[in-house]
Formats: structure tokens, sequence, C-alpha cells
């Protein structure tokens, strides 16, 4: 992943937590399949499972965004990774905001999604744009950490680990694998359990 273009969508709202993202009634099952009906459930239906139209996701300007601007510490609350595989379920490939909670960035990491900081002035520039503009295109440039929308441009933070993850398609497993080597020859220089006895 080196770049994602597409409509980005705001979401002002502060502390949107994984709750919020992915509710508990969702979490049933034992695979991921079927997670993006889960997300932002509660803001987008009705009891009766009709769509709300005020919240944004189900405007026509910003139907099938694959990126999010955001409020500040989106993604708090627990641990559940079903709210990202969610989120990359429904399309949603970055996400821009102030920062985020710890547990859902390594979880974002692990599964693909970017996540690109910005300072809360230059987050709310970019909120105001698309907000004022429906239907504009945003392009989140991994690259080169930087966000354009139009001729408007800004440089994003993200850490160089997390950033090299999403460029090369890498996990903390894959990364493993290749120390390999190095971890068997570790193994084979510790002592065997089998002869060590225990004095009482």
């Amino acid at each position: 992943m080196k770049k994602v273009t597409g409509l980005a969508a705001p979401l002002p709202q502060h502390n949107v937590d994984t709750d919020i993202i992915m509710p508990k009634r969702f979490l049933r099952t034992i695979t991921r399949e079927g997670l993006a009906e889960g997300v932002f459930a509660d803001l987008r239906f009705n009891e009766d499972g009709t769509e709300k139209s005020e919240f944004v996701l189900n405007q026509p300007s910003w139907r099938g965004s694959t990126i999010l601007v955001v409020g500040d510490n989106f993604g708090c609350g627990s641990s559940r990774e079903h709210a990202v595989w969610g989120l990359r379920q429904s399309g949603v490939e970055a996400i821009i905001g102030t920062g985020f909670a710890g547990i859902f960035f390594d979880n974002s990491r692990k599964n693909g999604l970017a996540l690109a900081i910005l300072a809360p002035d230059r987050r709310d520039q970019l909120m105001a744009k698309i907000g004022a503009n429906p239907g504009t295109a945003v392009t989140v440039n991994i690259l080169e950490k930087s966000i354009k929308v139009g001729s408007w441009e800004v440089a994003f933070e993200m850490d160089e680990v997390t950033r090299q993850a999403l460029l090369k398609d890498r996990d903390d497993t894959l990364d493993t694998l290749k120390l390999l080597p190095e971890i068997q020859a570790y193994e084979a220089s510790l002592p065997d359990c089998s002869r060590i006895q225990i004095i009482k």
C-alpha cells in the first residue's frame, strides 16, 4: 500500500470507542466474515433496520467512503480486533485523526489499515474542506507521508515501523519468520531440559 485515494467522510465525534465502531452483539461470530454489517451499526441503523439518514456514511455524498477523518482519541475502549476487521471489510483503507488508542493502532497496523496523524488545527482544516465539498477525493500518500485535497497538501505523522509494514505488506508474524534461522540456532544452543535434574 503506497497510497489511498478516495472519498473521505467527516466523523467529528471525539472518543469514538470500539463498542461504537463494532457493537458487542456482532462479536459472536468465530470467523471474520460479515463484520462489515456491524460497523457503526447503532449510528447507521434504526431499531427496525432502516438507515438513519443523518449519519454521514448513509448520505449519498459519502456513501462508500474509503477514508475517514475523525475526532480525537478514535478507537478507545476495549481491545476488540473485530472493530478493525469490520472497518476493512466495509472498504475503509485509511483513517486520519489527531491520535488513536494504542491497541486500536496496533490492530490497524497488523491488518493493513493506515492511520495518519495530523495536528488538531490541520485535521480541522481537512474536516472543513471535505465537509464543504462533499464528494471531494482525498489522497493519503504513505510513501511520502502526505495528504492532498486538490491543491492543498499537508504532511502527516506515522512511525517508520508502521509505514514500512504498510508499504511492504508486513506483519509481526512475517517479521518473526524472517528471523527463523536465528531463532532455531538459539533454541539449539539451549540445554536439553530432559537432562535437567530437580534437586529437592
